[in-house]
């Protein structure tokens, strides 16, 4: 047994020397890598209806709500707006028009930082200080998060759980944010490979061409017969499925 103390005091020291990792919280994360646990994100879901979620990244920037709720609206498109508690306190009135007009709004914790970067407790505080400041603000609870710029590992997914979160990204992401333009973001997401049934689409508020994009690519899909939903919507179906 001393033996196994010093080689994980050992094991510490080196780490923290040559990476800087800290002690109380990366040394969890190897050893469930170790152990072969890696938790992930829902990036879809298999279920027996024919429906597809539409998710928006707001995070930081200012976006173009107003373009896109027109465009969800005359299509019947339901949708998720994962926006950050700084961007809420800053656009509180679009955030209200998000929830009374019938969309989901989805968690990137309080300052859409890189919540790899932060201690399990830190990650909880930034995710609930988002929660509490969008229910005081709209009465809505939100239940779905998305790691800040894609940046998760197990310690980030299960301090999402323990606040009561289902942790999500996306299979199909439109590459909006490149800005190459209207007809590369259809072919993206028309033409991607993983496009079926209980896929999540990934779009940005903020980019150039994404509501025109969206306009018609919704429109396509709906032709094909999928019915576009929330996040969790979807998650609702396929627990239904099971």
């Amino acid at each position: 047994m001393v033996g196994v103390v010093w080689f994980g005091l050992a094991v510490t020291a080196a780490l923290t020397l040559l990476y800087g990792i800290d002690p109380d919280r990366e040394l969890i994360q190897v050893n469930q890598n170790l152990s072969g646990v890696t938790e992930v994100p829902i990036c879809e879901v298999w279920t027996k209806e024919s429906q597809i979620a539409l998710s928006f990244d707001v995070g930081r920037s200012d976006g173009n709500i107003e373009e896109l709720l027109p465009v969800l609206q005359k299509n019947g498109a339901k949708a998720t707006f994962f926006i950050s508690g700084q961007w809420a306190e800053q656009h509180s009135e679009t955030v209200k028009e998000i929830c009374e007009a019938g969309y989901e709004l989805g968690s990137c914790g309080q300052s859409y930082t890189n919540m790899r970067l932060l201690s399990g407790e830190e990650c909880r505080e930034e995710i609930l200080k988002a929660h509490d400041l969008v229910e005081q603000l709209t009465g809505y609870e939100m239940t779905v998060f998305r790691p800040p710029f894609g940046e998760y590992d197990n310690h980030v997914i299960d301090s999402a759980r323990k606040c009561g979160y289902c942790t999500v990204q996306g299979n199909v992401d439109s590459l909006d944010w490149k800005d190459y333009g209207v007809d590369a973001v259809i072919q993206t997401v028309l033409e991607h490979p993983e496009l079926d049934r209980g896929s999540i689409l990934l779009f940005h508020s903020g980019a150039v061409y994404t509501a025109e994009a969206v306009d018609e690519i919704i429109a396509e899909l709906q032709d094909r017969g999928y019915d576009l939903v929330s996040v969790s919507q979807l998650l609702a179906s396929a627990a239904v499925s099971e």
